[in-house]
């Protein structure tokens, strides 16, 4: 299809390629908002603000003992329902001097469209971050000496696979450090020896290294007051759409604007057996999951 701007033998700006690569140039930007950390199983069909995804969980039936003469009796499967609601609406809008030849060129290459790329994944991020520490359970704050701060990080994340494991959390797992709690554990042997430096792709996602069935990833984007999370992305989901992609000519330049709206939303996903679940069929969202923990660091004066 001609848009409304281009020469009638011109058909090289298509609207789904602009999608694509913003895509594609968004997601190695992310940490808490990466499939590592979330997951993007209830993505579903988002087309505004304020849309709700609707979540069930299956309780986990009783099991009985089998005695003569009394036989078997049946269960109704019981469902307990959580909401995943898109509250952010985040904008991104570039102006170009000719739409044609920025498109044919790659548009989204240039650094000035990177930055805003960039700013926008930090916004999302930023915000799934805040989403998971404020469900996560808390642990008791690591307490390293002067001369043992690689040391007391290291096990401070082998307690963090402890608490998980009481939980029967599968593997798989991630954890989230600061650039501060990044600069001191990677002095430790076991975390040198891990390092995933050398992987294809390692700078995509924050990855540092992958150790005792954790993927170990830092940001900067860590919320106020933590400075280290561990969990499974099983419990924390993630729902992100970009949307609405518009173009057309400047009120203000001699130039054209493309623009785009990204919709997204987070939460803490809640599982029969280890949530407790009310009466009215839903959870109780003011208790921490057990399935993500968070540990703040005492660091030493000196």
């Amino acid at each position: 299809m001609v848009q409304a701007y281009q020469n009638p033998a011109t058909h090289s700006f298509v609207p789904e390629v602009w999608d694509s690569t913003l895509l594609t140039q968004y997601d190695p930007l992310l940490v808490w908002a990466s499939k590592l950390v979330a997951n993007r199983k209830y993505e579903g069909d988002i087309r505004s603000k304020g849309d709700v995804v609707s979540i069930n969980s299956l309780a986990t039936p009783t099991v009985g003992d089998y005695k003569l003469p009394d036989g078997m009796t049946a269960q109704r499967p019981e469902t307990v329902e959580q909401k995943l609601t898109i509250t952010e609406a985040k904008y991104l809008q570039l102006l170009v001097e000719d739409i044609e030849r920025v498109q044919a060129a790659g548009a989204m290459e240039s650094p000035i469209n990177q930055q805003m790329i960039r700013a926008l994944a930090r916004e999302a991020d930023a915000f799934m971050g805040r989403v998971i520490a404020a469900g996560a359970t808390a642990m008791p704050n690591i307490k390293p000496g002067a001369g043992s701060i690689p040391q007391a990080l290291y096990s401070g994340v082998l307690d963090m696979m402890l608490a998980l494991d009481g939980n029967d959390i599968p593997g798989g797992r991630y954890v989230v450090i600061s650039p501060k709690v990044k600069r001191y554990l990677v002095e430790h042997p076991a975390v040198a020896n891990s390092g995933a430096y050398g992987e294809a792709g390692v700078t995509a996602n924050g990855v540092v290294a992958r150790l005792a069935g954790f993927t170990i990833l830092s940001t900067t984007a860590m919320p106020a007051g933590v400075d280290i999370v561990a969990g499974h992305s099983d419990f924390a989901t993630y729902a992100s759409q970009f949307t609405g992609f518009r173009s057309g000519p400047s009120e203000r330049y001699r130039a054209d604007y493309v623009d785009n709206l990204h919709l997204y939303g987070g939460k803490i996903v809640r599982y029969p057996g280890l949530d407790i679940a009310k009466a009215d069929h839903t959870f109780d969202e003011t208790k921490p999951t057990r399935g993500i923990v968070k540990a703040a660091v005492d660091w030493p004066s000196s």
